[in-house]
């Protein structure tokens, strides 16, 4: 677990506890921004690629690389970019400078399988009526694609993976609203951890530097309507429907 600071929202004055996520280096080792604890929050008024990232050094070996700014959402609906400390340029001499955004992906992102699919029967939809019947149905058709001992997250998880399994990692938006370069991004991050496939369900579909990220990323897009079956909307999706895990 990365470390926690107290935050006041500047906006409603609530106080909130931020834990930072940890994500694998390159090397193996566990990496987080670094907070910085003497510097505010500020509210997320407008949105761009380069207040998307900070850049961070792993402790381990030395390497830098692009990872996610930390956000929290307020229930005042306010959403805070947490501060984090810069990278301090000396140091110890180290490797050349790596990129964890989508260029650097060939190497490190997971691959799908491209075997020949064994026979599968027909899918059976669930009939959507719940945000909670998305996740299940989301559920059902991994495990219908051949991914096995998938299990469901039983409340809406901070990490915002709803569905795992031991080669798999899925997010499922219910929301009426497109799905975002940022969540689409962060799932990548969550698979590339966990050495899986990172798959991504949602009801209302995807911005469209959401669906163009997660082509460079491998990422499989589905969209899903009330009667439950998943469609897929880029390369990746569709290769993966063709030959199953």
């Amino acid at each position: 677990m990365g470390e926690s600071v107290p935050v006041s929202c500047p906006t409603c004055s609530r106080r909130h506890t931020f834990v930072v996520s940890v994500y694998p280096c390159a090397c193996g080792a566990p990496v987080a921004p670094p907070l910085a604890r003497d510097a505010p929050p500020q509210p997320i008024t407008h949105r761009t690629w380069t207040d998307e990232w900070v850049m961070v050094r792993c402790a381990a070996c030395g390497r830098q690389g692009h990872w996610p700014q930390p956000e929290l959402g307020c229930p005042c609906g306010a959403v805070l970019r947490i501060p984090v400390r810069p990278v301090n340029p000396a140091g110890p001499p180290r490797e050349p400078q790596e990129s964890h955004e989508p260029q650097d992906t060939a190497r490190v992102r997971p691959t799908l399988s491209r075997r020949p699919a064994a026979p599968r029967p027909s899918f059976h939809p669930l009939t959507i009526r719940t945000a909670r019947d998305v996740v299940t149905a989301a559920a059902l058709y991994l495990r219908w694609l051949g991914f096995h001992g998938i299990v469901q997250a039983e409340e809406q998880p901070a990490s915002g993976i709803d569905l795992r399994g031991p080669e798999v990692v899925a997010q499922v938006d219910p929301t009426t609203s497109p799905a975002s370069l940022r969540s689409v991004e962060t799932l990548w991050l969550h698979g590339l951890s966990a050495s899986a496939v990172s798959v991504f369900f949602s009801l209302a579909g995807y911005a469209d530097d959401a669906r163009a990220r997660a082509d460079d990323l491998g990422v499989p897009l589905f969209v899903m309507d009330l009667t439950g079956a998943p469609q897929p909307v880029n390369t990746p999706a569709t290769e993966l429907v063709s030959s199953g895990a």
